[in-house]
């Protein structure tokens, strides 16, 4: 078996850089094979270094042309260089100008990190190691530098040039070629660092900020794509408002530039003043995008322009501190998305993905905590953990200490931080100052994996006319950590009668519906409670746990009936719907009275939710994944018998609702005007084909006629996919029509074919594997581009359960096949699309065993990317 000789990074060790580098000035002459880069770096030790330390700095397959050090040409005898370090064992003692120029050859470069080629564009990504394949250099986060940066190219081939901060000038440089200078005024670590030259189109609107500065607002694309970036720069527009409504924090350079590429690792980066974005955040028509895709790119182009305070202002010490950036960042594009649309759908939203991508993180062999101690590798840790997870624990923070205290908190950040480099620590103090409250043992939510269960168990005296609710928590073991100190909780609840009335419940130990539960067994006791009421507990999902209590189904129905908080009430219809799959998979049969009784309350709920909030209804009636059963199931898991048993669940809800469903699809039919993705229309839409889907569960042939009669009449991209989509599940000619049918109409725009194969990739069926092998060679289908794989390989191993996890492992070993040639092209890529496999050992023991099999082929190849191995290593333990 292959062995990794990769060290482990550890965040005991880190220390500061033993040099600093406060000016950065660049000269880089773009050419599609020989680009050069001449950096000045004006240097000095770091006083808080180690005193007559080399100078070393970090490299990635750079080629050196010449090093310089105040103007004179460095002798050979007085530096090594190679192609990942330079070191200067006998640097000047105080401040010097250290010049570097390297050669790079952009169009060679598919790992697509430092600079490199889009199409004919030449764009950078940086982060997290990125620059270091640009030119030598400390490229650590805490090294923070004010650049200056010209950026040369011939004018036919890149007439835009853009780099970061703000514009100086522009000037002509030789026959044909042409530069522009750019200043960035604000001191940035190397991985913020970006340019992008090309041939591009713009739209632009000026932006004027709440004390008055007009920024002028430019979002770049492919020729003759414009107008698809019109609800891009909309969205940017509304965030940059929200921010400064919402967290007072304006906007600080006078232009503000994004560029959409379609070669892309990521969704977008948010390089300081010119973020560069995956085209699939910011292209929309009513044509060729969804409703989810125009939702995706408002949350994205929100996430990435929040970054310019938390994030870019404020960065982080090291890598290990990255939840720091982003855990905060997407608490606050969730929270921008819910004050846009509807709080409770978009909640709900957060949860599902939670739960769907986290809560098996957490639970397998890739676990780690949301600040980890240790990596090999930093491009694996931008996980959901990183992400969802911090962001959940900046929500408890919040609901802990409430909202106009976490507001004086994040006053307190950007006023003692802003230009620094910053930890969790230092972050955690602002909240503990502005609330006199101690947050010590909150601050394991950073420091331990795993995901919490928390036991609850009631009983109700009616003679004394109490109620008391008992608490147990409980942290599984994980890599590294097998015992967990208990974590402090926040438990937002509430009391609901069988009738449905609201109780106001006061206890010792609740303030304002909301219990702390820091202790590893801790009792609420209510008093004066006439009848045994239902608890509606961890309303909003208050907090990242798993929650068992003892009540039964009806007590569920009566909460999905009539509970005051949306997000329990969704919870309700999922437990009851989950516990008869679970339970029909268990017995091999469908409790038809247990059927019964849930199928009336959704009837009932439909009644009246459908028209008056048809976004939540359609969440409501969705049932929960085969994912979400195997996640609760946990064990030696069967996906076949998880697939037969949904199935008959949601046949059997479909077939009683059919009638409803019926007359709800003319309810939650669209208006007849043009289309528009506001969460009005959206909400009508996402009822309407969840209806759809049930009607065909119920009666294939029926769903099919109205699937196709939907497809020709459709006037957007949403009720067009969802109709494919859902005949997409229904074998026959139809199907194989209608799918050619779309390929054939849409043959020239990859976003929407990423749609196409990525409904092939989810239908569940035998023959879904020779599918993918034929889908790979299609046109549309490239290796070289992330956005294709993810759309095929990674929906088909992340989301198809039955079919990723075959009885006979071929799909496992497809899957390494698909890994092995990646990997020397594109290591990111490849190492995301192995962690489909972080939930192997949930599998029954043939499945486990195939797996195994696979993953320890893998690791017998010769060469593997670091990234690569330290995700295989991690998931066989």
């Amino acid at each position: 078996m292959r062995t990794d000789t990769a060290q482990s990074i550890r965040l005991a060790d880190y220390r500061p850089s033993d040099f600093l580098i406060d000016t950065v000035d660049l000269d880089i002459r773009l050419h599609p094979t020989q680009t050069r880069v001449i950096a000045k770096l004006a240097m000095k030790r770091n006083p808080a270094g180690t005193p007559d330390a080399p100078l070393v700095l970090d490299g990635d397959e750079l080629v050196l042309t010449s090093l310089a050090i105040d103007g004179r040409e460095l002798p050979a005898d007085r530096f090594i260089a190679t192609p990942d370090s330079l070191t200067i064992p006998n640097p000047p003692a105080t401040s010097f100008v250290l010049t570097v120029e390297t050669v790079l050859n952009p169009s060679a470069n598919t790992k697509l990190m430092g600079l490199y080629r889009s199409n004919s564009a030449y764009c950078t990504q940086c982060e997290a190691e990125g620059f270091r394949r640009i030119t030598y250099f400390l490229d650590r986060p805490d090294v923070l530098s004010v650049y200056t940066t010209r950026i040369e190219a011939y004018r036919e081939e890149a007439p835009v040039l853009l780099g970061n901060g703000n514009p100086l000038r522009t000037e002509e440089a030789g026959p044909g070629r042409h530069a522009a200078i750019w200043h960035d005024p604000f001191p940035k670590p190397c991985y913020l660092f970006a340019l992008v030259g090309g041939n591009l189109d713009r739209v632009s609107e000026p932006f004027v900020t709440m004390s008055g500065r007009v920024v002028e607002l430019g979002i770049y694309v492919e020729p003759g794509k414009a107008e698809r970036a019109v609800y891009a720069l909309d969205a940017l527009k509304r965030s940059m408002r929200w921010d400064e409504h919402t967290f007072g924090r304006e906007y600080d350079l006078d232009v503000f530039n994004i560029v959409a590429v379609s070669d892309f690792n990521m969704g977008a980066m948010e390089n300081k003043g010119l973020n560069v974005f995956n085209d699939k955040y910011v292209l929309a028509s009513p044509e060729t995008a969804t409703d989810a895709d125009y939702e995706g790119i408002e949350r994205v182009i929100a996430h990435e322009y929040f970054h310019n305070w938390t994030g870019n202002r404020i960065t982080c010490r090291d890598w290990f501190q990255l939840c720091l950036k982003e855990g905060l960042t997407v608490f606050r594009d969730q929270e921008f998305s819910s004050d846009e649309r509807s709080r409770a759908v978009h909640r709900i939203g957060e949860v599902k993905n939670l739960r769907a991508r986290q809560f098996p993180e957490d639970a397998g062999p890739l676990a780690h905590p949301v600040r980890p101690n240790q990596y090999k590798e930093i491009n694996n840790f931008y996980t959901t953990t990183v992400y969802e997870k911090g962001a959940e624990i900046i929500r408890m923070l919040k609901t802990l200490i409430g909202a106009d205290v976490f507001r004086r908190g994040m006053d307190l950040y950007f006023e003692r931080f802003d230009g620094t480099a910053a930890t969790i620590e230092q972050f955690l103090s602002c909240f503990s100052d502005a609330s006199g409250r101690d947050l010590s043992q909150f601050f394991l939510w950073y420091e331990q994996s795993g995901t919490p269960r928390v036991k609850v168990s009631q009983s109700f005296d009616a003679a004394k006319a109490r109620y008391r609710l008992d608490f147990k928590q409980s942290t599984p073991p994980t890599p590294g950590q097998p015992e967990k100190q208990p974590f402090v909780i926040p438990v937002s609840l509430g009391l609901v009668t069988a009738d449905g009335s609201a109780i106001e419940a006061q206890a010792d130990g609740l303030e304002n519906g909301v219990f702390v539960l820091d202790r590893a067994e801790a009792s609420l006791t209510f008093e004066n409670i006439r009848t045994c009421p239902v608890p509606s507990l961890f309303r909003d999902f208050s907090a990242p746990v798993n929650c068992a209590i003892d009540l039964d189904d009806a007590s569920h129905l009566v909460l999905l009936r009539h509970d005051t908080d949306p997000f329990n009430r969704w919870q309700a219809a999922q437990t009851v719907a989950s516990r008869l799959i679970r339970e029909t998979i268990a017995n091999g049969s469908l409790d038809k009275a247990a059927m019964d009784a849930f199928a009336s309350a959704m009837r009932d709920f439909m009644a009246t939710e459908a028209k008056a909030d048809p976004a939540f209804a359609a969440l409501v009636l969705t049932l929960p994944s085969e994912l979400d059963i195997a996640r609760e199931i946990g064990s030696d898991i069967d996906p076949d018998a998880v697939h037969d048993a949904r199935r008959l669940v949601r046949t059997a809800l479909g077939k009683a609702l059919q009638a409803d469903l019926l007359k709800l699809r003319d309810v939650a039919a669209p208006d007849d005007g043009p289309y528009s993705p506001d969460a009005a229309s959206s909400g009508r839409r996402a009822m309407n084909n969840a209806a759809l889907d049930f009607i065909t569960a119920s009666d294939p042939a029926l769903g099919e006629a109205h699937c196709r009669r939907q497809l020709l009449n459709a006037t957007n991209m949403t009720d067009r996919l969802a109709a494919l989509a859902t005949i997409a599940f229904v074998p026959g000619e139809a199907r194989e029509q209608e799918l050619q049918g779309f390929a054939d109409t849409y043959r020239d725009e990859p976003l929407v074919l990423d749609k196409w194969l990525a409904i092939q990739a989810l239908i569940p069926e035998a023959g879904t594997l020779e599918r993918i092998t034929e889908l790979m060679q299609h046109p549309t289908f490239s290796l070289a581009n992330p956005n294709r794989v993810r759309a095929l390989i990674g929906t088909f191993a992340m989301n198809n359960l039955t079919q990723f996890n075959r009885a006979d492992g071929k799909a496992y070993d497809l899957m390494i096949d698909v890994i092995t040639r990646l990997d020397p092209a594109n290591p990111q890529v490849a190492a995301r699309m192995l962690t489909a496999f972080g939930s192997w050992r949930t599998m029954e023991p043939q499945r486990r065993t195939k797996a195994q099999t696979a993953l320890e082929r893998l690791l017998r190849q010769e060469n593997l990317s670091r990234d690569v191995s330290d995700i295989a290593q991690r998931s066989l333990g």
